[in-house]
């Protein structure tokens, strides 16, 4: 299928006859390519179709990050869609490098320019690097699509090879992915972290896109280190430099909003109370469970398991809280019945510390009913345990609303 192939050449796309097959293809359903693509042979070259038709395709994935509008504007690579920033998380970083005095920065591994358009939207003048001269194609596409060449001056280059003196920060997006999957070591990526820490010590400041799962002890004691979530997700980690040495930050977008860790030791396990709240992942990321808790005057539901408990509803930002009704021992059979006592046939499960999938213990209860209840797969005090509640609204100043 044509959306399949790989996007080896955006020149001929990005000439008159190009241009106007992308408007042509433009809003075409997968179901529908072979047709499209059947009817437009017919007047232009078949290697063209397919890449237009491939582009339509990556535009369609990307509206997912860059929103509709733009993708439907840009040039991408099957690779570019995958390893883009979200637009409203690059949009957060480049909010902060403009709050930090920065007019100048040197994106080093800019992929098609995703973090150099928020950057330039931001009212920064941005030096784009990558090796690869498809991908650097793109993103002098993209940036003169956009409106945005007169900000973003793409080149095609080795990115240990440039000069980055003269420059108020610098970005650094090293490649996480090799021809295996995923790379999990840092001095793995491309280029490597230390790499990429050498280079960010050479400018007044600096930030450095990371895998959120990179090890608390694998941060330098230069950094500030960020963990960033999008409606819930955990996107990335951000290594800060010419910032706050040693500080950890949560950050919750849209918002943002932002929690600093205190340094605080673990809080204590205490027994269930009324309210289970599951704090955001970038919370748990940033080791800052604890710090809610705090803030919730609640506690660990096992010492191993990111769960807060708690006596009473407060308001919080960084964490999800539920109405505890039942709290029973692992045991499928006894769950199954209560469910059925409630009549209950939407049923959320959600697990921390357990083996066992959702999807199996959906099947195994087979819920019925028009009542909806959330059920958590966890360990309580180190016992396999099951926690049944629902939703709770955040309180009022006339107290929780039912």
């Amino acid at each position: 299928m044509a959306h399949n192939d790989p996007v080896n050449d955006l020149a001929p796309l990005l000439t008159p006859e190009g241009r106007a097959l992308l408007d042509a293809v433009r809003g075409t359903a997968p179901a529908d390519e072979l047709a499209v693509a059947t009817r437009l042979r017919r007047t232009h070259p078949a290697a063209l179709v397919s890449a237009a038709l491939g582009q339509e395709r990556l535009r369609q994935r990307a509206a997912v990050k860059f929103g509709a509008e733009d993708a439907a504007r840009m040039f991408f690579t099957p690779n570019g869609v995958e390893q883009s920033t979200r637009a409203s998380v690059a949009a957060y970083r480049a909010a902060r490098l403009r709050e930090l005095g920065v007019s100048r920065v040197a994106d080093l591994c800019s992929g098609i320019g995703g973090d150099a358009i928020a950057l330039a939207r931001a009212g920064i003048r941005v030096l784009a690097v990558d090796r690869d001269p498809v991908t650097a194609a793109a993103a002098r596409a993209n940036a003169d699509a956009l409106g945005l060449a007169g900000l973003i001056d793409v080149r095609e280059a080795d990115v240990t090879e440039v000069d980055t003196a003269g420059y108020d920060a610098v970005f650094v997006d090293p490649a996480r992915r090799g021809g295996r999957g995923r790379i999990f070591d840092p001095e793995a990526y491309s280029p490597p972290l230390s790499w990429a820490v050498a280079a960010a010590l050479k400018a007044p400041h600096a930030a450095l896109k990371v895998a959120p799962g990179i090890p608390h002890e694998a941060v330098p004691a230069e950094a500030e280190a960020e963990w960033i979530s999008d409606g819930g997700d955990v996107k990335e980690a951000v290594l800060w430099f010419g910032t706050d040495p040693g500080a950890v930050r949560a950050t919750l977008l849209p918002g943002p909003r932002t929690l600093r860790g205190a340094g605080l030791p673990n809080p204590p396990v205490r027994p269930v109370g009324r309210y289970l709240y599951e704090p955001d992942g970038a919370v748990i990321r940033a080791h800052l469970v604890a710090d809610v808790a705090r803030d919730l005057d609640g506690g660990l539901v096992d010492e191993t398991i990111a769960y807060v408990t708690a006596d009473t509803l407060r308001p919080t930002p960084y964490a999800t809280a539920y109405e505890i009704t039942d709290r029973l021992p692992f045991n499928v059979k006894k769950l199954k019945a209560l469910l059925r006592e409630r009549e209950v046939g939407i049923l959320t499960v959600k697990k921390r510390g357990s083996a066992v999938e959702p999807e199996e213990l959906r099947k195994k209860v087979r819920p019925q009913g028009p009542n909806a209840a959330t059920v958590f797969l966890t360990r309580v005090a180190g016992a396999p345990t099951m926690l049944v509640g629902r939703p709770a609204e955040a309180p009022t100043a006339d107290g929780p609303r039912a």
